[in-house]
């Protein structure tokens, strides 16, 4: 059981994503969570109003359940299953983000000053959640999905625009880590 509480490795992870990949492929289903949100908007009935949401919601339910079953894995992980001992950052990173103002996890893998309760007492960091909440459902709509749908999915899938998607989720990213960071912190 100790194999279950501990990090996987990248290989260990990236065989067993690539094995549910193929499974995915062979019954002829696509992956991703953004799509979800659209589901969820038909089943509540705005598909009346806009014509976007009026499909076939029922289709999707494989991947409302995929949707859950994150979530609860999610939780029990944390929550029971929580050693972060042998995840290793590197020293440089820690003092980056010291610079920041952002401590190190010190034994948990996200670091408190971004992802606990305190981040509610900051109208600032309220705007920032919000503000980033909308650019991420802005552009996940905007490029067709999402990035596990797009890096997972469409990547397997040879996808040319996923290839597209995914090169600019990665320059956004270095954009976003390198110049935008510490102009917000």
């Amino acid at each position: 059981m100790d194999i279950i509480y501990q990090t996987w490795p990248w290989y260990v992870s990236g065989f067993l994503i690539g094995m549910i990949m193929l499974c995915l492929i062979y019954f002829g289903k696509t992956f991703g969570m953004s799509s979800n949100l659209r589901s969820l908007c038909s089943m509540a009935g705005l598909g009346k109003r806009v014509t976007f949401f009026d499909f076939d919601w029922k289709a999707q339910r494989w991947n409302l359940v995929v949707v859950i079953g994150a979530m609860l894995g999610g939780f029990v992980a944390v929550h029971f299953m929580s050693d972060a001992s042998n995840v290793a950052i590197n020293p440089k990173t820690i003092a980056q983000l010291a610079q920041l103002g952002i401590d190190a996890p010190n034994g948990k893998l996200m670091p408190e000053a971004l992802f606990g309760t305190q981040i509610w007492e900051s109208p600032k960091s309220i705007f920032i959640l919000i503000i980033g909440g909308v650019l991420i459902g802005f552009g996940s709509r905007y490029a067709g999905g999402c990035t596990s749908g797009h890096a997972i999915s469409g990547l397997s899938n040879l996808q040319l625009p996923s290839l597209k998607a995914v090169i600019g989720f990665f320059v956004g990213g270095l954009i976003m880590a390198h110049f935008l960071l510490p102009l917000i912190f």
